[in-house]
This record gives structure tokens, sequence and C-alpha cells, in this order.
């Protein structure tokens, strides 16, 4: 029990006789100071949850700097990526709607909380709590339904603690919501998702002097992420029952980002409505309300009551709704409206693993619960990062969702698209200057070309903006010329994005790169699925300027990893200076959009294709030489190079992206990085034990001296990369690798109901004991549910190429998941549906008549 809290039956919030009006509630964390006695007024500077006056907030030093020295919890956003002008440079660093510091530029809405009020809005001072540790969501029941949702414990009681609370537009609207039966907490019983976005708990309470060994009275919660619940008591005993039900209610109208940062403010006072409470503060005001209302409300302690007669057999309800009145300042993004179809099909899987179908049925509905409409063109959905830490757009992980789910229509990717093309950095126009070969330059911009113009439109077309175009995140481009000019320049084409853990031996690795690289090879992906070419061209433009990005990221000084690509959106003269590193996943991901770039230039009539791909070639022909390590084992490929003979040996998971080649003309996939040799090297390392932990790739090699088992990028399983593995090492033909890697994925799943986090603990595998929940993980995760259909999806083989009108099957000839049947998959817009039988040959059942079908 919380220290503080009353024992069963006493009255709640301190009152001497049972209904009798108190002053100031029980916090959830422990005693409050004495209050007033009896009777006086709130005053709400002597708050019972107030701490001390002039108690700094959670983590903050002596010298006045949060969260212990300036590093923020993972996940928390509080600078702009590569692509700001001021990252790295220290100093204060603006939210959203501030304007921009000296040099700089206002962060992006892609790194706020979906919808979260302006940091530039007032914000009322509220009496500080005191210091409470990061909170963890692990084992919370966590209700998601974009841009709202729900958390409590198992036992459904919310009790201000931690994440506990409904949230909508990243702010607590109820924090506690705490229910009583005739003065006592009902005997937790089930507590357990019913979807993604609704919840079921149910407990029991004995009638005070009954006999029966079985308990009269039943309590079911049904909860809703959007603010609704309703409260059902059943009496199943034989005499009636005559009993108060008490819901305790209160919220302190919290940030979601200051929550996750272990910080929590006072309750507000609240007010009465005609059928309910009201809370107003810190610019922010929230309800919550009844049906039936309440027989009285005690706003001092924040009390609803109904005074029950329940007959034998009988039940009665009561619902509630907690709603956010002022959710921010600006336009928050909205959750997918009502009759908005869902942007995917809904497809039927056969398999005589039964996994397989709960495990894509579990994904699916958590990536539906993550759905976003953009807040300038609403018809535009993507999906949010993950649940309860990163509620709102990250390019990065919006892009990986959408690719994943390709299978199952374009209209994700298309929405996804548009939209992070809308925050796409563009530099003001200049004097167009020759690139240096064979790399191609990004194709020249009008010279009257506005903020947010998409650039020349493809075939020759008039220049336009992209579809709902609005500027990018730096709002409006810096003037050319100087550092400013300089740094504009160095952004632009890049898709702005946070800085997340890269792991003990690298600093921070930055999701600009990763999502400015993506969006050619997603929209490269969606035109071979059939994404249709008028929407394929409106993007183009956006795709031709993040190709100038990657031109600029290449490292020219000779101190470097000299011809690799570095992090984006660095001017040339810090490149020069400090030019590394080189990632191994960026070597692959540039090598991949570079590929399929030129693909999408020829097939537009745009010029470079040629010089890109001749840029591939002399990239491949690099990697191999400088990235290659040689070992006892035979060797394996660097996790990063610093400078040409400067290598970083670590083993990690981002090395599958090796595996990752991307989709190309006929079906077939692109050439990788490694030669067959060393393919067939990295293939056999991923499922050594120092790696592969039994549940999946750990992120760093267990014989590592850094390995931690619940670090982040430094021991922790992160589902997408395991289910990228497992698709690429089909792809290269080791499909008994892939098979072991399958395996551990799928007995995870199982742990966790089917609904695969972001991540878990990289120890190993013991009988009977399942994988260790991370603390910060997401739960859902927009890549990890993605990557679980991908997973399954994928090992079916299809390879569509609908601009030639072709599509292949090349299914895993090992069929790991036995006979597998596919229904309900989209290629150009129309039912495909394929057979792959327990010997691994595939038979489609159903495609578009415009289509070619070829074998494997």
């Amino acid at each position: 029990m919380v220290p503080g809290t009353p024992a069963y039956g006493t009255p709640l919030h301190g009152t001497p006789a049972y209904g009798t009006p108190s002053h100031g509630g029980v916090p959830p964390h422990g005693t409050p100071p004495p209050g007033p006695p009896s009777g006086a007024p709130h005053p709400t500077a002597a708050h019972p949850y107030a701490a001390p006056a002039g108690t700094p907030p959670y983590g903050t030093p002596a010298g006045g700097a949060p969260y212990g020295g300036g590093t923020p919890p993972y996940g928390t956003v509080t600078r702009q990526a590569p692509g700001h002008p001021t990252a790295g440079r220290g100093g204060p660093v603006p939210r959203a709607g501030q304007p921009p510091v000296p040099g700089g530029a206002p962060v992006g809405r892609s790194e706020q909380v979906a919808g979260a009020p302006a940091a530039g809005a007032a914000r009322q001072p509220g009496p500080a709590a005191p210091p409470r540790p990061q909170p963890s969501a692990a084992h919370d029941v966590l209700c998601v339904n974009a841009p709202g949702m729900a958390s409590s414990g198992p036992d459904g009681q919310l009790r201000g603690q931690g994440l506990h609370g409904f949230f909508r537009h990243g702010v607590r609207t109820l924090a506690r919501m705490e229910l009583r039966l005739g003065g006592v907490e009902p005997l937790p019983l089930q507590g357990t998702l019913t979807s993604t976005a609704a919840a079921r708990f149910v407990g029991s309470v004995r009638v005070p002097g009954d006999l029966d060994p079985d308990p009269a009275l039943t309590v079911e919660r049904l909860r809703h992420a959007d603010g609704a619940e309703t409260v059902t008591v059943r009496n199943t005993g034989a005499r009636p029952a005559r009993l108060p039900l008490e819901i305790a209610l209160g919220t302190d109208l919290g940030l979601l980002t200051d929550i996750a940062a272990g910080r929590r403010s006072a309750d507000l006072p609240g007010q009465v409505q005609s059928s309910g409470l009201r809370w107003v503060g810190q610019g922010r005001a929230a309800t919550v309300s009844a049906r039936p209302s309440p027989h009285a409300v005690l706003a001092g302690a924040g009390v609803l009551r109904w005074d029950l007669e329940i007959q034998p057999g009988a039940r009665w309800s009561v619902d509630l709704r907690a709603e956010l009145e002022t959710p921010s300042t600006g336009r928050p993004p909205t959750g997918r409206g009502p009759g908005v179809p869902l942007p995917w099909s809904e497809p039927e899987v056969r398999a005589d693993d039964r996994r397989a179908a709960r495990l894509v049925s579990r994904a699916l509905d958590s990536l539906g619960g993550l759905l976003l409409a953009d807040a300038d063109r609403p018809t535009d959905l993507y999906t949010a990062s993950g649940a309860p830490w990163r509620f709102g757009l990250t390019a990065a992980d919006a892009l990986w969702a959408a690719r994943m789910t390709l299978p199952l229509g374009t209209r994700l990717a298309a929405g996804t698209l548009r939209a992070v093309a809308r925050r796409q950095h563009q530099a003001a126009p200049q004097a167009a200057t020759a690139p240096a070969a064979p790399v191609p330059a990004p194709a020249a911009r009008p010279a009257d070309a506005a903020p947010g113009d998409g650039g020349p439109a493809p075939e020759g077309g008039a220049a336009g903006p992209v579809p709902g175009s609005a500027p990018g995140p730096v709002g409006g481009p810096n003037p050319p010329g100087g550092e400013a000019g300089a740094a504009a320049q160095a952004m632009d084409g890049v898709i702005p994005g946070p800085l997340r853990h890269g792991g003990p031996e690298l600093p921070a690795s930055c999701t600009a790169t990763e999502a400015t690289l993506l969006f050619v090879t997603v929209l490269a992906e969606a035109w071979r699925w059939g994404m249709p070419r008028a929407e394929v061209a409106e993007l183009l433009p956006a795709a031709e300027r993040a190709l100038g990005a990657l031109r600029s990221a290449v490292v020219e000084g000779p101190d470097g990893p000299v011809g690799f690509v570095a992090d984006f959106g660095r001017p040339a003269e810090e490149r020069a200076a400090r030019p590394g590193p080189a990632r191994c996943e960026v070597q692959a991901q540039a090598h991949r959009a570079a590929l399929q770039g030129a693909d999408l230039l020829d097939a537009f009539d745009r010029p470079g294709a040629a010089q890109w791909r001749s840029w591939a070639a002399e990239l491949r022909e690099r990697f191999r030489e400088r990235f290659w390590i040689d070992d006892l084992s035979g060797g394996r490929p660097a996790a990063a190079l610093l400078a040409p003979d400067r290598p970083v040996p670590a083993v990690a998971s981002t090395l599958v992206h090796l595996f990752d080649l991307g989709l190309a003309a006929e079906g077939e996939l692109h050439e990788g990085l490694l030669d067959r040799e060393q393919t067939r090297l990295l293939a056999q390392r991923l499922v050594a034990p120092e790696f592969d932990c039994g549940w999946g790739l750990r992120t760093l090699s267990a014989k590592s001296p850094r390995f931690n088992p619940l670090g982040h990028r430094s021991g922790a399983v992160r589902v997408q990369e395991t289910a990228l593995a497992v698709s690429g090492l089909v792809d290269a033909g080791f499909e008994r690798e892939a098979e072991i890697l399958l395996e551990g994925l799928l007995e995870a799943s199982a742990h966790f109901e089917g609904r695969l986090p972001e991540m878990y603990a990289g120890e190993q595998k013991v009988a009977d004991c399942p994988p260790v929940p991370h603390p910060a993980a997401c739960r859902p995760a927009a890549v990890s549910a993605a990557a679980a259909v991908h997973l399954v999806l994928s090992l079916a083989g299809v390879r569509p190429d609908v601009p030639s009108g072709r599509v292949a099957t090349r299914p895993a000839s090992t069929a790991p998941l036995g006979a597998l049947e596919l229904t309900g998959l989209r290629v150009a817009g129309e039912p495909f549906s394929v057979r792959v039988s327990r010997i691994g040959v595939a038979v489609v059942e159903e495609a578009p008549s415009f289509l070619q079908l070829a074998a494997g």
C-alpha cells in the first residue's frame, strides 16, 4: 500500500464521518502536512501536496540546471538534431512557437508531443512536489487512441502516481480517479486490455455482515483512451445492497514532458459544475462529467458520491468522461475521425504457427491506436512514434511504419510522406553551383520560390508546392550569406528529427539523417507497390532535395572518413573540423537511397540517375575495403568509421541494415554493400550467442565490456532490428539463421500478449523465465508494431513492380511458419492473396488482372 493511504474501510480523505466534506485529499505518494481544521476554506497556497517553499524541480542540482546537468531522459527532445543551427553549441534552445535564439530556429512540430501547448504560452507556476524518480509504465495498463491515452495499475485505480491518468494532446486531464464502494476499494481481480484503445477492470466487494464465502458485489470498469469510463456495480447476492459509491478525482493538468522527467505539480482545486468537477490552471482547463449526476459533489475533496440501492440480480452503472477544454494555443494534430477508414487493408493470416495471426492482428490494432491526422491536411494520416513517451510525429519512425506496411496499401505511406515533406528544410535560393562529380546536385529551385514551395515540378511542369505544404520547421529560410546562410544551405533537404542514443562507443545518433534517406526509399517502394503516379510526382521534388542533402553530407576533408556519409545538416566548415563518425547503418541507408532515387529520377525523366548509380558503386568499393575488420572468425563490418584508419570495432545490431537492400525493378533487390562472403560471415555472427539472446538480437554484443541488457544501444533487444534481420537473411538465402531469430521474436510476443514493445532486456533466454520489460520502452511503438507485420508478411516474399506490370513471389523455402495463407493484401490498390505451402512453394490466388505473375 502506498504510504499515507488509509486502510480498507477508512473513509476517504480522512473525513471524521462518512460523507462529511474534507479539506484536502491524501496525496498519492505520502502523507501530507496537516491541513486546516474542518470547516475552514481550502487555501490554495497551503495545498497539502505542496513541497516546502523553494524546492527545485526533480533532478535540479545546486547550480539550477535541470535533469542533473543537462542530460534529458531518453526520448525527451531538448534541441533540434542536425539541421538546427544551434545543435551542439549549448545555450538555450527554444520550443516550437518561440522566436529563434541567435543563429538558430525554433524546434519543429515533429519533435513536439502531439498537440502539447506551445512553450511560449503563459504558464502559471504551481507548488512543486517533492522529487520523484522518472516513472515507468512497464506494468501499467495503457490504453492508447491518439491523441488520447489512459494509464493505471492493474487494479484500474488512477492514483496520480507516475504516469497514472487520462491524457489528451500531451496534457494530463485527470490524474486521480479512486473508487470506493461502501468505504473500501474493490479487491482487484483482473485488469487487461480489450484492444489498444480500451481496457476492462474487474473487482469484488464483500457486503458487511455477509457470511457467504462468495463476494456479493462485483465492480466492472470499462475504460477508453478518449477519456470515457463506465463503472458498473452488480449485486449477485441474496439481499439488497445499500451503500455509497464514491469516486475521488483530482488533476494537476501537467504536461506529459514534465511527467516523463519525474516532475509532478500539486493537484489543482476543483470547482463544482452541473454533473461533476472542473479544474483550471496553467492556462488550461479540464472537466469530468457523470451520467447519472452524482447525489453529492464535494469540491474540496474532489469527490463524486452516489447513494446506491441495488436489488439482488440487478446492476447499476454510471458513465464518466474526462475532457480537456483548452488543448493548445496552436492547431494540434487530431486522431482519425469517425468514419475515416484505416489507411491499410485488414489482412487475414492463416498459418500452421498460430502465433503469426495473433501477432499481426494485435500489431495492426496497436498501429491504429497511434494514428494521427496532420493539422495542415487532416486527410493525411501518419503514426505517432509510440506511447507513452513519444506521442507525436518523429519522421524516421513514421516512415519506417509506412514502409513496413506497404503490403497493406500505400495510403499510410502517401499521408506520411506528405506530412513529412511539409517539415523538410528548404534553404533560400542561391546561385546554382556545379556539384563535385560524380554526385549530382539537387534540382535547382526557381528564383521566385516562396518558403514552403516544393521546388520544380517533375516532368518539366510549372513549379509549385507539395499539396498542403507549409513553411518548414525552421519557420522560414535563413537569409543567404554568412554563418546563417551556410547553416541554411547545410540544412537544405534535411527532414528534422531528434537525437537518440548512439551506444557506448559513439555519440548520439541522428534521426534526421535516417528520415531524410528513408524518405527516398519509402517513396520509391510505394511507387513499386502501386502508389498513383501523380502522387509520386508531387512528392518527387522533396525526394530530390533529400538526395541533395545526401550529397552535402559526404565527407570531403583529409582527416575524416573521406567519401563516406556523415550526419546531415552540418556546414562545410564544421564537417571539415569534425568529419565523423560515418556510421555503418547510414552508409547502407545512403547506398539504398542513391540506387532507389536513381530509379525514380529515370522513371520521371529527371537528370542525375547515372551519377547516383556511379556514386553508389564507388561507395560499395570503399565500404568493402575500409569498413571490413578481419578477425579470427573471418571478419565483420565496423560499427562506424571515425577517420580513414579508425574503425569502431563494436558488434552492434545496427549492422542488420546491411541486409536491407531495397526493392528494385522486376521484383529484384538492389545490390548491397557487402559481397557474398562478407554477407555469410555477418549472417553467422548474428545468430551467435553473444548477439542472439534467444528473444532477438541484442543491440550490442554480450562480449563487450560495456554490455548492459537494459541499455538502449548497449544490449537491449529492439524489435525492429530483429525483424529487419529476419527478412534480410531470408532475402540473402540464409533461411536457417532467419528462422532462429524469428522463433525468438514469436516466443517473446507470447509473453507480451502478442503486443511487442519497442524493446526489452537482452538477457539470455532461460527456460520458464519470460523476457524482462524495459522501463522506458514505448508500448505500443510504431516501429515495433509495423515490424511485427513486416516479420510475417515478408515471409511470403511478395515483390511487386507495378510500373512494369509485374509481381514476383520469393517466399522462404524453409516455410518457418508452416503453411501460410495471406488474404486481403493490396497491390496497386487492389486485393492480392497468396498461399505458401509447407515446402515453401507460393501460389498467387488473387491479383490485379493487369499484373503479370513471376515466380521466384
